[in-house]
């Protein structure tokens, strides 16, 4: 088999594996089935032995022999090696594309208000934003850096505490105007509160309840009100006078500052277990452009925690 040939045969039967369906394989590699499949079978002729036990049902049809098990914790790495090796080809320059993976809510409350000036000093560098709310792939999915939120442990990746993270809640001004009757924390109970579900799955992640009982307002019914699963959106029903937020304050920072949003309550402290990091591939540390974005990023925390004090 020829050496080309033999590459994409391998990366044929690692996303093969990896999916254990043929069709997701060839929609990751941008390829028909039929072309999986033959690629798969090609390295099996090579091979002389096959690489599945092929199923005819159920969800797993596909499922790795012992053999190929064994052999594709080698090939992934030996992957990573080889898109390690491009980056070094280029490493001289941060000119190209930097891919950032990022939730949509850290995008559009944090990241792109800030963005314009990355640009201004790095126009040669092109920044393609993968947005989720879930995790993702770096290598699948070819991310160089991200910013996550959460404890700080991924594994395989590095991560560089961004910034700490303190929950209060939050209204328009015209609410308070016409809400005069807020003057404690229990009084909280007689308005619609809005619920952030972004990461309700995660343990530590501050709720109305915990904000509650750290206001020794024990007796409030804090479940009923509005709840939404972007922070962002939560945010944004807050500014038009929907509700009471238990905002973010990274990402409720703009918003108070440009006077949309009022804290409320501003003497009762309450930080987030839960922060932001820089995260990234430990291989890929000294690149270029990852380094330009990643001190850049530091930069700019460091900017909106001092404005904060």
């Amino acid at each position: 088999m020829k050496s080309p040939v033999h590459l994409n045969a391998l990366r044929a039967f690692e996303a093969s594996a990896r999916h254990q369906s043929f069709s997701a394989a060839a929609a990751e590699l941008n390829v028909t089935p039929a072309a999986v499949g033959q690629l798969v079978r090609t390295l099996e002729d090579w091979l002389g032995s096959p690489l599945f036990v092929r199923g005819n049902s159920g969800r797993a049809r596909l499922v790795p022999t012992q053999a190929a098990e064994r052999a594709l914790p080698d090939i992934r790495a030996g992957f990573d090696r080889l898109t390690l090796g491009m980056e070094r080809l280029r490493e001289s320059s941060i000119n190209g594309v930097l891919t950032v993976a990022v939730s949509p809510a850290f995008a559009a409350k944090w990241l792109l208000p800030r963005i314009d000036r990355f640009q201004a000093v790095c126009p040669e560098t092109d920044v393609r934003l993968d947005t989720n709310l879930k995790p993702v792939d770096f290598v699948a999915q070819r991310i160089d850096i991200g910013v996550r939120y959460g404890t700080g442990r991924w594994p395989g990746l590095t991560a560089e505490k961004l910034m700490d993270e303190e929950v209060y809640p939050v209204c328009s001004p015209q609410l308070l105007r016409e809400h005069s009757r807020l003057q404690k924390p229990s009084d909280l109970v007689q308005e619609t509160l809005i619920h952030d579900l972004s990461m309700d799955s995660h343990t530590g992640f501050p709720t109305w309840e915990t904000w509650m009982q750290k206001a020794l307002a024990k007796d409030a019914r804090s479940l009923r009100g509005m709840q939404i699963n972007n922070s962002a959106a939560v945010l944004q029903a807050a500014v038009e006078g929907h509700g009471i937020a238990l905002a973010r304050s990274v990402m409720a920072h703009d918003d108070l500052a440009s006077g949309r949003l009022v804290r409320l309550f501003p003497d009762i402290s309450f930080a987030s277990e839960l922060a932001y990091y820089v995260v990234y591939r430990p291989e890929c540390a000294s690149l270029p452009k990852l380094t330009t974005f990643r001190d850049w990023l530091l930069a700019e925390a460091e900017q909106t925690v001092n404005r904060e004090l």
